[in-house]
């Protein structure tokens, strides 16, 4: 590596990710805490179930790219809480499908508006076609990620 070349943190594209990624989940995850006792991660599951049937854990944890110990607490945590069930799976009996209980729907159908708001006020200031761009931007990046990972 020649010698004039050095990181510059501020400008490193992984580390301006991954701050904006932390501060934006902290600050909705402070309202998720508060006004419905769930964490980010407790929350990304009740998001990806109530856009879903019933899933197993493993398609959980492909949606919500989340490791499987943190999907297993959070799902664990939501049973407890009469939010989440587990019901056995009729055509493979190794695995259990996971779906909102009707006091799990409720919660989503109260913390969706809520992260309509927030994902609302985050953009502000940004035009549909800025918002349109990033999010085609961040999708690329995901999947250069991904296959990057893979090899």
């Amino acid at each position: 590596m020649p010698a004039d070349v050095t990181l510059r943190l501020e400008a490193y594209l992984p580390y301006r990710l991954s701050v904006a990624s932390n501060r934006t989940s902290r600050w909705v995850a402070r309202s998720y805490e508060a006004r419905f006792g769930l964490s980010i991660w407790q929350w990304r599951v009740i998001a990806v179930l109530g856009g879903a049937d019933r899933l197993t854990a493993q398609a959980l944890t492909a949606s919500t790219a989340m490791d499987k110990v943190t999907v297993s607490r959070a799902v664990r945590a939501l049973i407890e809480r009469g939010l989440v069930e587990r019901k056995k799976h009729q055509s493979d009996g190794r695995s259990a499908l996971l779906a909102l209980t009707p006091a799990g729907r409720s919660v989503y159908d109260e913390v969706a508006p809520v992260a309509l708001r927030h994902e609302a006020a985050l953009l502000d200031g940004f035009s549909p076609e800025e918002i349109r761009q990033l999010t085609d931007l961040l999708l690329r990046l995901e999947k250069r990620a991904e296959e990057l990972a893979e090899d």
